[in-house]
């Protein structure tokens, strides 16, 4: 049984395309479902989430979870798809359900790049499964992934098992500006210093920014006793960040290699 945090709708930083998207294809579908029902449509869906990491998938999955909550959720992980069945039975049982399938290319990638056979059998444990359920179950199946294109074809490229993937970007301009916001409410940042963590921070993912504004707190409670972020506590979190650590230490943060901190 999972804890799920609890995510309301303006704490989703993401471009109006994908906002618009997610709202088209898992809350009003969800809404649509009776009339649907009656016009003869399907009422399962399959969704397809991807992006770098780092850029709020999961996030997402917590918020959607929110917004639906006389539906049940479901979160199977690439180890415990060798479950599938009795996670699909439960599925059924407990409809309208929500089916979660984190890091789906573990086991669901190309057939050609599979290593040993189990992985071929998982894939199509998958696959017969989605196939199996009838076109009137309240099921809908998102599937996360960081690398899109080592998808198996029959799972990415056929509708009926995904009817519509879903870009999660990294932060622009705007949503890096929203996201600093988000994480400063309990502190004092003036517009000022606002404009210079986004305008150095181009290219870096969402989690990236969540790290970075933990790490400007820290070192403000290190120097300060007032609650007002000073321009040296954001230098100061960069410069360890970005600069101070081996270029991996960017890469696994979420950060741009051009991110530049001044002196």
């Amino acid at each position: 049984v999972h804890q799920l945090k609890e995510v309301d709708r303006e704490q989703v930083i993401l471009p109006d395309t994908t906002l618009d998207m997610l709202e088209r294809n898992v809350i009003k579908f969800v809404q649509q479902r009776p009339r649907l029902r009656e016009l003869g449509m399907s009422t399962k869906k399959g969704l397809l989430f991807y992006g770098p990491p780092g850029t709020g998938k999961t996030h997402t999955i917590h918020y959607l979870t929110r917004a639906l909550p006389d539906h049940t959720t479901l979160i199977v992980t690439a180890a415990q798809v060798v479950f599938i069945s009795e996670y699909m039975t439960l599925a059924r049982l407990l409809q309208p359900a929500l089916v979660i399938l984190e890091d789906v290319d573990l086991i669901a990638r190309n057939r050609d790049k599979m290593d040993d056979p189990f992985q071929e059998s998982l894939l199509n444990k998958l696959l017969n499964e989605m196939d199996g359920l009838t076109q009137n179950v309240d099921i809908m199946f998102i599937l996360t992934t960081n690398r899109p294109e080592s998808l198996e074809d029959a799972l990415a490229s056929r509708p009926g098992r995904i009817d519509q993937s879903i870009e999660f970007p990294l932060p622009d301009e705007k949503g890096r500006r929203k996201l600093i916001q988000l994480h400063s409410r309990k502190i004092t940042m003036s517009p000022e210093l606002i404009e210079s963590a986004v305008s150095r921070t181009e290219g870096v993912s969402a989690a990236f920014i969540c790290e970075l504004m933990r790490r400007i707190v820290q070192y403000h409670i290190e120097y300060s006793n007032d609650s007002i972020i000073k321009q040296e506590d954001i230098n100061h979190a960069l410069d360890d960040m970005l600069h101070k650590g081996s270029l991996f230490n960017r890469v696994i943060l979420g950060g741009n290699v051009s991110c530049e901190v001044i002196e």
